[in-house]
């Protein structure tokens, strides 16, 4: 594919200095503006390449929405993803009726949104080598030896529904791409879904396509993730949080290949291998009614349960090494290691996160220790307890929430109190860290 090149709209600058590093890394061409007028003004010049829009709803002076109008008027062939806070949901909703393609609510992943980038543009080659980079099937215990064996039996098998089960965070959507890039479907897209990132309005026409008319606002046909994933694979992401009004109709998909786009008078078909993922008891929600049992049964002939992390033994330490050459190269840095301490402590821990969680955690660590040796003490508190059983084990959140407390205190110590430096060691804006100091309740560090 060639270079894509993305324009930001964002006044949060930390945030626009972040977007256009990864995506330079993924081999884009990011430039960025920080208001909806310098954005309209820059693509009024039709010499001026931009194949994507991603754009923010809460910009200063012209807001989204207005600029989104804009943008349809000067350049009505052009993508545009919206950005949206926390919460916003309904003006993204909003959004995407004015004639936005997609949306995303920040936070976001990265993944996620070079899945939008590249399902909005059409989706690349996900190749075999690909997915081993990332780490996807890399492990020699036991279970991923297993899990390895039942992901190539299956990828090259005539099955075209399959369920994977697994915690949060244990690398469904890699496994996903892993059956995908060794079938004969390899060399067609792969299109992933979050089923928990849509609101109920907009998921049938994200899945299935819509008519242009077919509902208010809609003022251009849409071409839905089934079409677009044509002999290809279509995963589908938290499948659990479906709604119950959707469900019929996707099975009525997966029984015969046959859908009808939101407006349409005739039927479509596509064949399409579909891959879906839960961390969800789906058997339980079949009887508590939250889960079509036809749907279940449909879905439940190939399963692949996902080992979490800390069932996966000494894989914990091949993991942690993988992703910190992996950041060291993305930080341009000498990779850390571990001492004796911490590496006792990482086997120790039990990773209700698992690999997301071990991975977040190496980001941290290279960015705050370059090249160092890592011992317990720079580990989070909670990772430093000699104790480490489930029930000495507060939630994730009472976690996640102490490691982020352990990684701004330390920025704060390490920058003097000085809260401008403090935010640039975090990568972050120092508007974002004085939200964080306050949310933590931590009264550290000077104004400047």
């Amino acid at each position: 594919m060639p270079d894509i090149h993305v324009l930001i709209v964002d006044d949060e600058e930390a945030l626009v200095r972040s977007l256009s590093y990864a995506l330079r890394g993924e081999g884009m061409v990011p430039s960025a503006v920080y208001s909806g007028e310098a954005a309209l003004a820059l693509l009024t010049d039709r010499n001026v390449k931009v194949d994507i829009v991603l754009l923010d709803l809460g910009l200063p002076g012209m807001d989204g929405i207005t600029t989104l109008e804009g943008v349809r008027k000067c350049r009505p062939e052009l993508p545009v993803i919206m950005i949206s806070a926390h919460g916003d949901t309904r003006a993204a909703v909003q959004a995407v009726k004015g004639g936005a393609t997609d949306y995303l609510t920040k936070p976001f992943e990265l993944d996620d949104l070079l899945a939008t980038i590249h399902g909005t543009l059409g989706a690349p080659t996900i190749t075999a080598e690909a997915v081993e980079e990332q780490g996807a099937l890399l492990g020699q215990s036991q279970a991923m030896a297993s899990l390895k064996a039942a992901v190539q039996r299956i990828a090259r098998s005539s099955a075209t529904r399959i369920l994977l089960l697994g915690e949060s965070g244990t690398g469904k959507t890699l496994v996903a791409q892993a059956l995908h890039a060794h079938s004969s479907r390899a060399a067609h897209p792969f299109i992933e879904v979050n089923c928990a990132a849509l609101p109920e309005q907009l998921i049938e026409a994200e899945l299935f396509g819509s008519e242009k008319g077919a509902y208010t606002g809609a003022h251009q046909k849409r071409t839905g993730l089934v079409t677009q994933a044509h002999n290809g694979t279509l995963f589908l992401d938290e499948i659990g949080e479906l709604p119950l009004s959707l469900q019929a109709k996707l099975l009525h998909f997966l029984e015969n290949g046959s859908y009808r786009a939101v407006g349409a008078g005739q039927a479509s078909s596509a064949d399409v291998r579909v891959i879906a993922a839960t961390n969800r008891d789906l058997a339980d929600d079949v009887r508590q009614g939250r889960f079509r049992e036809d749907l279940f049964y449909r879905l439940n002939v190939i399963t692949l349960d996902i080992p979490a992390l800390r069932e996966r033994g000494d894989d914990i330490l091949l993991l942690a090494r993988h992703f910190a050459a992996r950041q060291a190269q993305e930080e341009k840095v000498v990779p850390i290691e571990f001492d004796p301490d911490s590496t006792a402590a990482l086997i120790r821990h039990r990773w209700p996160g698992n690999v997301r969680e071990l991975k977040n955690l190496i980001e941290r660590l290279t960015i705050l220790f370059p090249g160092h040796a890592i011992g317990s003490a720079q580990l989070p508190a909670h990772l430093q307890s000699v104790e480490a059983t489930p029930n000495s084990l507060s939630s994730l959140d009472d976690q996640l929430e102490r490691a982020e407390r352990d990684l701004v205190t330390d920025a704060l110590s390490r920058s003097a109190g000085h809260k401008g430096l403090a935010a640039d060691l975090l990568g972050i804006s120092r508007h974002a860290l004085k939200r964080r100091l306050q949310r933590l309740g931590i009264e550290r560090g000077d104004e400047r």
